[in-house]
């Protein structure tokens, strides 16, 4: 009786290599989810929409020229990413062209560490480059069970059921992108001119977080000033800012991007490309809405 191909690759490898394999093929496909499930990432209305992280990251990395050039097609990028990571997770997991998926891994942890993390400081604060050492330790693993014994071609394109396979990894790529784009995250949204909180219950000094109109989370400020509110979606790569009461900043928990909620939402430090967006708020009667 033949045995399973996928229930084979996993038995070949020892503690480590499947420790390795899960992490980062579970890693990958929900990356691939993660993109295709969130209804901004393809928004051209959106702060987190492809194209402005494309833009944002061109200004600081080492290969903005070449970025630049992807801007006009930033929604096929988008899509392209999306599918490259889900083939990529799929790959690992079953080992269906498992040391071809494991380059293409490492290539794009590569690639990220090159655009999204070039300028987090200190290093070790991003994640890329610790994924790039995994994939790299993940290949030397996989190339060492075979030590003795011919290792399998990288590229096995002259083998027809591995080429089979191949098509089902991207077919199931596809699928897994349609089925994450129909469970898309949908967040409750504060309607224009709608109240976000009483002044009763906001006084001079507070801060709150809040969904803005456009469906992303905010904060909401108050001063002896006024009233001002900023997206709480960090401009670097989309992560969700928190308000830290000591410094009065906004600090991404992602990468180490801070802003500054009392200058414009300026860039403190980080490898943030751009200020935080601003909300309009106002107070009226007894009540602080969006305006």
């Amino acid at each position: 009786m033949a045995r399973n191909p996928i229930v084979e690759s996993w038995r070949q490898n020892n503690l480590p290599t499947k420790i390795l394999r899960l992490a980062l093929g579970g890693t990958w496909f929900y990356g691939g989810w993660q993109k295709a499930s969130d209804p901004t990432f393809l928004d051209k209305a959106s702060t987190n929409y492809i194209g402005a992280q494309i833009q944002g990251y061109a200004k600081s990395s080492p290969i903005g020229f070449f970025l630049r050039h992807f801007v006009e097609h930033a929604s096929q990028v988008g899509v392209l990413v999306m599918l490259t990571e889900f083939a990529i997770g799929i790959g690992v997991l079953t080992g269906i062209w498992l040391q071809a998926a494991i380059i293409g891994g490492a290539l794009v942890s590569f690639g990220l560490w090159l655009t999204v993390t070039w300028h987090v400081y200190p290093y070790f604060l991003g994640s890329d480059t610790a994924y790039l050492v995994m994939w790299i330790a993940l290949f030397a693993l996989i190339r060492q069970q075979y030590a003795g014994k011919r290792a399998p071609s990288i590229v096995p394109i002259n083998d027809r059921r591995e080429f089979v396979r191949l098509v089902g990894v991207g077919v199931t790529a596809v699928i897994a992108a349609l089925g994450a784009s129909k469970v898309q995250k949908t967040l409750p949204k504060t309607a224009t001119g709608a109240e976000i909180v009483k002044l009763a219950k906001f006084p001079v000094g507070s801060t709150m977080q809040f969904t803005a109109p456009d469906g992303n989370p905010a904060f909401l400020f108050r001063t002896a000033a006024g009233v001002f509110a900023y997206s709480a979606v960090c401009t670097h790569q989309g992560c969700v800012v928190a308000y830290n009461s000591l410094s009065k900043t906004l600090n991404c928990p992602c990468h180490g991007g801070r802003f500054d909620p009392y200058n414009g939402g300026a860039v403190l430090g980080g490898p943030p490309p751009t200020p935080l967006p601003k909300y309009s708020v106002a107070i009226k009667g007894d009540a602080i809405v969006t305006a």
